[in-house]
């Protein structure tokens, strides 16, 4: 029963980690950290349930990269709109230098 969570986890992780280092638009790069967070709370939640120690300190540890996560997304979001504003575009390949 672990290993197909894991299984899940794995392949979750894969996508997000493909498209963070594979895309170009600055938006599907965030959508993918967050992809690989989830594979990463997958697997917390999963050992939390089936490790040797049952207990709820995996799904404590997932609540707060939940927490992490949406506060990640908040700043990049701002962040990305305030880049538009300036350039006109979210490519990452325009976006190179922090220079205003």
């Amino acid at each position: 029963m672990l290993g197909s969570y894991l299984t899940i986890a794995a392949i979750l992780f894969c996508i997000g980690l493909y498209g963070a280092l594979a895309k170009r638009n600055a938006i599907i790069v965030l959508l993918s950290i967050e992809l690989m967070l989830n594979g990463v709370n997958l697997n917390l939640v999963a050992f939390s349930k089936y490790g040797a120690v049952p207990s709820l300190n995996g799904q404590m540890f997932a609540l707060f990269t939940i927490a992490v996560a949406a506060a990640e997304a908040a700043v990049g979001v701002a962040v990305l709109v305030a880049l538009f504003r300036a350039r006109g575009t979210i490519k990452t390949d325009d976006i190179d230098e922090l220079r205003g």
